[in-house]
């Protein structure tokens, strides 16, 4: 049985993300056992395309990756479009990169990768429509449930979530990984 007792697992989000893709990975790793920490660029609460809302617990500008085991990505076209526009929440991500620790993205959340330039000679996957982005970027793109390339998991819709939040547990199990970076 996998646990993440004593890990610290930073979402990045903001208004507009796919709610099953918050929620469902929320609740796998905290039943693992995880504290779980909502980043996102404004104070208060985001609110996704379905009516879901979240507590913000930390705004990007005061968020370190130092302070994290790992970073979960949930996507959404209008929160991953806004987020890879917001300068603190790209440094956000790429840090965590830079300090070779497991980040996961699923669906739409990809584009903030690419904006983090920590794409060049990875594989991954996310929703059908990205993938030029992807690959403009320096990815290989497949199209598969779910992907885990050094530490970085990826999938493509809410359908593979059960494959994703499995995968998102392993690799937080397992930890830093020497070929994740930024």
């Amino acid at each position: 049985m996998s646990t993440l007792d004593g890990k610290k697992i930073a979402f990045l989000a903001t208004d507009g993300f796919e709610d099953s893709e918050l929620t469902s990975p929320w609740q796998a790793v905290a039943d693992a056992g995880a504290t779980v920490v909502l980043v996102a660029p404004q104070s208060g609460e985001i609110t996704g395309k379905n009516g879901h809302t979240q507590g913000v617990d930390l705004v990007t500008a005061d968020a370190s990756a130092d302070d994290y085991d790992a970073l979960v990505l949930p996507g959404g076209v209008v929160n991953a479009d806004d987020l890879r526009v917001d300068t603190a929440a790209v440094d956000f991500t790429r840090a965590f990169f830079a300090q070779h620790k497991p980040v996961a993205a699923i669906c739409h959340a990809a584009w903030i990768l690419t904006e983090a330039d920590v794409l060049s000679g990875r594989t991954l996957t996310s929703y059908p429509s990205l993938r030029t982005d992807l690959v403009n970027a320096g990815a290989t793109w497949v199209d598969e449930e779910v992907v885990v390339d050094q530490g970085l998991v990826s999938s493509r819709t809410p359908d593979d979530l059960p494959a994703f939040n499995a995968k998102v547990i392993e690799e937080i199990e397992e930890g830093k990984h020497a070929g994740q970076t930024a």
